[in-house]
């Protein structure tokens, strides 16, 4: 750091006074400190079984919750948020489709970054050290907002800004400017718990405590066999899951933006089944999928398909046929509980060599009712 930079209460105005010109909703600074709180809350959820293997931020506990390791001699962490809040544009699906969670209908990182990368440029002409650290699991980002007063946390876990609830994506910047840092906001969330009965597993297992192997979110991104006790719960989604956040006063108050990027709120069932898995992970490039294996999306939309389709529409027998011979042992076993689901026990095999298979075969699930 050059001994002339800049500092002080000045200096992180015109950087925030940038920051929103840049896109950026909400900006604010913390210590670089050690995140003590979140270390010890992400350890003891370790401990109590709450992750269910989730790795993300607690891949390195230690590490995400210690900013300054990650730039030496960083004096205070920047934070961004930036709203995803937009209104859908694209069109209506022929046939089966699945929901997308909102902050995945655009690259709203891509955005993110680029506001954090102007401020990170600015920090770096005026002779600081700064780097950014968005949607790369280096820094818990929710305790940074919340320590720079931008928010407080919610009983659904998620951040919510005064005024603009939690439909935002954050990042940080790690620097070397030594800037004053902002205190926590009161918890605005006072007796509402809206949104812990809203999530259909249950996974709000107490304010702010996430049960992540309940949690549809976790599960849709989890490798393995998916929970056969909720499949039915997952309804039509492929990727994510909002209901915890449009339960919220805060978040539904605000009204959604217009943009004119091609938003993608929904997928095609059928059209994502059928290409090959270069092509799935081509369309779902923005998606965090397991080992970039398209094996887990054409599970989920198998899940989707037994939970929404019409069982009379031959495209959908067409599917369920080509998926009970997939060569993956994984899709053949949704692929049965699916079928069964949709009431076409007759495309079912009457073996199957792989157990995981046969134990979907031993265990078929009530016909589903369609009106």
């Amino acid at each position: 750091m050059s001994p002339d930079a800049p500092s002080g209460a000045g200096y992180l105005a015109r950087l925030t006074d940038l920051a929103l010109a840049s896109g950026l909703e909400r900006f604010g600074a913390a210590p670089a400190e050690p995140l003590a709180r979140a270390r010890r809350i992400m350890h003891g959820r370790v401990a109590a079984g709450l992750v269910d293997g989730m790795r993300f931020t607690y891949n390195d506990i230690d590490r995400s919750t210690d900013p300054a390791s990650q730039v030496p001699g960083a004096r205070s962490v920047l934070v961004g948020a930036r709203s995803y809040d937009v209104q859908p544009n694209d069109a209506p699906v022929d046939g089966p489709s699945a929901r997308v969670a909102r902050y995945a209908w655009l690259d709203h990182y891509a955005e993110l970054k680029r506001s954090l990368t102007v401020v990170a440029g600015r920090l770096r002409s005026d002779g600081h050290r700064a780097v950014v650290f968005a949607d790369d699991n280096s820094v818990v980002d929710r305790e940074v907002a919340w320590l720079a007063g931008i928010g407080w946390y919610g009983k659904n876990a998620n951040i919510l800004l005064p005024g603009a609830g939690s439909f935002f994506v954050l990042g940080c910047i790690v620097t070397t400017a030594d800037v004053p840092a902002a205190q926590p906001v009161d918890d605005g969330c006072g007796t509402c718990d809206r949104c812990i009965p809203a999530c259909p597993t249950g996974a709000i297992s107490a304010p702010g405590v996430i049960d992540a192997g309940r949690c549809l979110s976790w599960m849709l991104q989890k490798p393995g066999v998916f929970p056969r006790e909720h499949r039915t719960a997952l309804g039509d989604r492929i990727y994510g899951c909002d209901d915890c956040q449009t339960a919220c006063p805060f978040t539904r108050r605000r009204a959604a933006a217009e943009t004119t990027f091609p938003t993608e709120s929904a997928v095609d069932v059928l059209s994502l089944l059928a290409a090959d898995d270069a092509e799935v992970m081509r369309r779902c490039d923005r998606w965090w999928v397991h080992g970039r294996d398209a094996t887990w999306v054409r599970r989920n939309l198998l899940i989707v398909l037994g939970n929404t389709a019409d069982p009379s529409d031959p495209r959908v027998v067409a599917a369920l046929a080509d998926a009970l011979a997939h060569p993956r042992a994984e899709v053949r076993a949704h692929a049965v509980w699916a079928a069964a689901r949709l009431g076409h026990r007759e495309l079912l095999p009457a073996a199957d060599p792989d157990g995981m298979v046969r134990d979907e075969l031993e265990h078929l699930p009530p016909l589903r009712e369609h009106t």
